[in-house]
């Protein structure tokens, strides 16, 4: 049995994320490696909490910034 996927939403790049509120990523979505809470802005420049995202847990959402709030660690970027 064969899967059927479009690859241009595969990932086919990835880079660890230091959170900042200057620091631009470009990626399409962040893998949250420990639990806590991730805090972007995205590519439609607005700002958003996500609370209590359990570790191992991928975010598939354009971010162009992982903001000093985050308190969610070993976040990657996947570009």
């Amino acid at each position: 049995m064969s899967i059927s996927y479009n690859e241009a939403w595969v990932p086919q790049g990835a880079v660890a994320v230091t959170p900042s509120n200057s620091a631009l990523i470009n990626c399409v979505a962040l893998y949250v490696g420990g639990s806590g809470n991730v805090v972007i802005d995205t590519v439609a420049n607005t700002s958003v909490t996500f609370a209590n995202v359990p570790g191992g847990t991928t975010l598939w959402i354009k971010a162009i910034r992982v903001k000093t709030a985050s308190t969610a660690t070993n976040i990657v970027a996947l570009s």
